[in-house]
Formats: C-alpha cells, structure tokens, sequence
C-alpha cells in the first residue's frame, strides 16, 4: 500500500465573510412628489376662468378641474356635482360611488 498523502487546502486569498459575502444593498431614497398649492376657495378670477373654460373641455373630471384651474379636488367634485350639471352645459356620463365625469354638450 502507498502512504496516503496529506489533503491540504488551499489558501484563500481574501478571508471568508460569513452571511453568503453579498454587500447590503443601497436601497433608492424614492422620488419625492412636489407639493401643490391649490385653492380650497374659488376666488372672483378662478370661478371666472371655470365658467368661460370648463364648458368647452370634452370630458369634465375633478382632476382636469384640479389640473386645470389648481383648485382643491373636494371643490372640483363639489362644483361638478352641484353648480354644472344643473345649469345644463355638461351631461353626466359616468356616475359610481367614487368617480363622476361628464361630458360637454
């Protein structure tokens, strides 16, 4: 029988990290939405501006008022719901629990 020979192992170059060596990740901080300042009042020159503008939009939704006009989104459901449809310049189209929109006639 031959000698057995010695089963050495190799050095390791770099020392062995224990937690499977992945580096911890770098985790974005996110993209930061501005704020907007909107109105939660109409003033003479905004109410103005709704009255000349919002007639020729061809789908009237609180977030094109809100866009539109930078008015409050509770005001632009209110003034759908309220003022528009019963003066007759928009018909509703879509009206569930959440959402109302309107079309222009």
């Amino acid at each position: 029988m031959t000698p057995k020979k010695d089963i050495k192992a190799l050095p390791a170059s770099k020392p062995a990290k224990s937690g499977g060596g992945k580096e911890k990740r770098k985790w974005s901080k996110g993209k930061q939405k501005e704020k907007v300042n909107n109105m939660v009042l109409f003033d003479r020159a905004t109410y103005d501006k709704l009255l000349s503008e919002a007639p020729k939009f061809k789908l009237i939704t609180p977030s094109i008022l809100c866009d539109g006009l930078r008015v409050n989104g509770s005001l632009a459901r209110k003034e759908i719901r309220e003022e528009k449809v019963s003066s007759g310049w928009c018909l509703p189209t879509l009206a569930s629990r959440s959402t109302r929109e309107q079309v222009s006639n």
